[in-house]
């Protein structure tokens, strides 16, 4: 039984709604920002669930893989056919209902946030290679090198970009005069492209049969590690630094949040082996909610 539930929490996705909400939450507190509405943190749990299930939608026979993660998508195949329905008509609802509420100010949004909003937008759609062919065929998930970067980049926008333009549109809220948050959100993009790459790992015999030449196929494991990996660390350690100095860390303040960051990588040095998909589930991805919540706590309780 408590097998199951960890396959369905995982598997299903639902633990990244979690870590969508849990890293807003940690930058909002960082910015010292407003907290967005009920509406806007309900739509950030349950979209990336339907955003991340999308690829896993066209399996249907368990006999045929190795994966578990595609076998439990595959033996649960109506389920999910079922909850994607519901959960993507619930977003569409609330979409609706939120641009319903603040039209006005939506119609009235400076031009920059609509570029956010589009380049996030496209970088999304991209991933998955929506467009249709005859404009033009570009699947961001095959580009390899590439793909880590996008993936950071869209979750630092979901948990630093888009609740600033939230707050823009629900109570005029105005971050983006100051430079705090950028260095706040090339953390988080750092943080979160390492961890795109050491997902990537896992995949490594697969990719480099299919030609996808991804960092591990290009250089090797240990190349990825300590030429690739660690740099991003530093990137963000440095802007979490010139952050915390701008913003006036307590010492430990800014040592509780280099905990994930540390942790990081050690885990990121101990992938010399190849590991069960539960630990880049649980382990890798855990590592977000860890940053989150050393995040949340230093500024909670420090």
């Amino acid at each position: 039984m408590g097998l199951k539930v960890v396959k369905f929490i995982f598997f299903g996705n639902y633990f990244i709604g979690l870590l969508a909400v849990a890293l807003t939450i940690e930058s909002t507190l960082q910015l010292k920002v407003p907290f967005n509405s009920l509406t806007y943190y309900l739509l950030l749990f349950l979209a990336p669930i339907v955003y991340y299930t999308y690829a896993y939608m066209g399996a249907k026979n368990s006999l045929n893989t190795q994966n578990p993660r595609t076998a439990w998508y595959a033996e649960h195949h109506s389920f999910v056919r079922i909850s994607q329905l519901i959960l993507s008509l619930v977003c569409g609802a609330l979409i609706f209902y939120m641009v319903l509420s603040d039209f006005e100010a939506i119609l009235y949004l400076p031009l920059e946030y609509w570029v956010i909003v589009g380049v996030v937008v496209a970088m999304a759609v991209l991933y998955y290679g929506l467009v249709p062919v005859f404009f033009f065929n570009l699947n961001l998930r095959n580009t390899g090198w590439l793909k880590p970067f996008i993936i950071g980049f869209v979750w630092a926008a979901t948990a630093n970009l888009l609740p600033l333009i939230l707050l823009k549109i629900q109570s005029g809220t105005d971050v983006t005069k100051t430079t705090l948050w950028y260095f706040l959100f090339v953390k988080n993009w750092m943080f979160c492209t390492v961890n795109a790459i050491m997902f990537d790992m896992k995949d490594y015999a697969i990719d480099s049969n299919s030609q996808l030449k991804t960092f591990v196929v290009r250089i090797g494991l240990k190349k990825t590690i300590f030429y690739v990996l660690i740099p991003l660390l530093i990137t963000g350690i440095l802007s979490l630094l010139v952050f915390a100095y701008i913003e006036h860390f307590t010492l430990s303040r800014v040592l509780i949040n280099l905990i994930p960051f540390l942790l990081t990588a050690t885990v990121a040095y101990s992938m010399n082996r190849r590991k069960k998909i539960f630990y880049y589930l649980i382990v890798i991805d855990g590592l977000i909610m860890v940053k989150a919540i050393c995040g949340i706590i230093a500024m909670q309780f420090i």
